[in-house]
């Protein structure tokens, strides 16, 4: 199968790639809930993820990201993000990579025009709609900073629970998928939405790479149960174009 999956690889013209949160534990990125564990084993994740509940408590939610920013500060991009960054470099417009993950490791590894759907957890924004005084580059210092005229705080730009994911991101890997040969599926449940509705509006091939089975695998031409890590590199490593 690994043979096949390869051979599909090499003539695909236009290639997909969504990734979740089992290619980032694989670098040792805990997964949302996983990191609910010492200081924090308390809390429930819309304790911590909700617009409603930075408002009600911003200084509590901002150290949360402070401590998930400074654990994957310290984790590396894996075989598997290299894989793909390369792939990207030998073959220049042909790959097009939507993730669900925050935490950056692609771009890291050198992926570029990564489609983050659910934000960067490395950069703050504006909690309300900036005016004209809200400048990134005068922020007041505090836990969390703030505009130092107004008050507007920065919030990490991650999309909380019952936020809408970024336009341009979503409507950009919408467009990847409906136009591509072959949609690799790599690290992620399935049950996320609308990430997850991108395989099923995918008209080439769709191939899953995961460790267990997921919600995606009724749609899929091929399945294959294996880390991203290890898999990835001997997928992508030399194809026939």
């Amino acid at each position: 199968m690994n043979d096949e999956v390869r051979g599909w690889i090499g003539s695909a013209r236009r290639i997909a790639v969504l990734t979740g949160a089992g290619m980032s534990a694989e670098s040792g990125v805990p997964t949302f809930r996983d990191a609910l564990t010492g200081l924090w084993a308390k809390f429930d994740p819309a304790q911590l993820a909700t617009e409603e509940a930075f408002r009600a408590n911003p200084a509590l939610v901002w150290n949360w990201y402070a401590s998930r920013r400074e654990a994957i500060a310290k984790v590396e991009p894996n075989a598997g993000h290299r894989a793909l960054a390369d792939f990207q470099q030998r073959h220049p417009g042909r790959l097009t990579l939507v993730t669900q993950n925050v935490d950056g490791l692609h771009q890291r590894a050198g992926s570029t025009g990564v489609l983050a759907l659910h934000g960067n957890i490395a950069a703050d924004s504006w909690l309300d709609l900036p005016r004209n005084c809200c400048r990134e580059d005068d922020v007041q210092a505090g836990t969390p900073p703030s505009c130092s005229v107004c008050g507007n705080l920065r919030r990490p730009a991650v999309v909380w629970f019952g936020e809408a994911l970024p336009p341009a991101a979503l409507g950009a890997a919408q467009n990847a998928a409906a136009h591509c040969d072959l949609m690799l599926v790599v690290g992620t449940s399935g049950v996320v939405y609308p990430a997850a509705g991108l395989a099923r509006r995918a008209p080439g091939k769709v191939v899953i790479v995961n460790t267990g089975p997921t919600d995606l695998d009724e749609v899929a031409d091929a399945v294959l149960r294996a880390p991203a890590a290890q898999l990835l590199p001997q997928l992508l490593a030399a194809t026939a174009r």
